[in-house]
């Protein structure tokens, strides 16, 4: 059987990211959103609970000074800057993209169709995303190696 602790580190920091931010929505707006178990955005971020839990389950087994890590850690911040910068900007953008759209929809037009809208919800706040990188790196000191 292959199993490796890594990918299994990562991976579970996603899920657990994505179940959390299922189970905030529901209690904040009690109703079922299944998009929050795959979607992005929102509270923790899953893409930062990911490379943190994947950057210190590779520090915990190929070493701190390797050569891997480094290379997570950088991935790390990229990815944890582009959620809080490039993705919550492109998420505002979209927001007032939609706005203008529907500003120019006559009234004889029938009303703009959900599928037809930019998605809004693409990054993350800064608190989101420490929220994720500390889940993550929870998961990674404590899964099993």
């Amino acid at each position: 059987m292959i199993y490796n602790p890594i990918l299994c580190a990562g991976v579970l920091g996603w899920a657990s990211a994505q179940v959390i931010k299922f189970i905030l929505f529901f209690m904040q707006n009690a109703k079922l959103n299944v998009e929050r178990l795959y979607g992005s955005g929102g509270m923790p971020s899953s893409h930062s609970s990911l490379v943190c839990a994947t950057l210190i389950s590779t520090g915990r087994m190929d070493g701190w000074n390797s050569s891997t890590f480094a290379i997570m850690f950088v991935v790390s911040a990229v990815v944890m800057y582009d959620a809080a910068n490039v993705r919550l900007e492109a998420g505002k953008h979209a927001k007032q993209l939609n706005a203008i759209m529907l500003k120019l929809l006559s009234p004889e037009e029938p009303p703009m169709d959900k599928k037809d809208q930019f998605k809004e919800l693409l990054g993350h706040t800064p608190l989101q995303v420490v929220c994720g990188a500390v889940l993550g790196v929870l998961i990674g000191a404590v899964m099993p190696l």
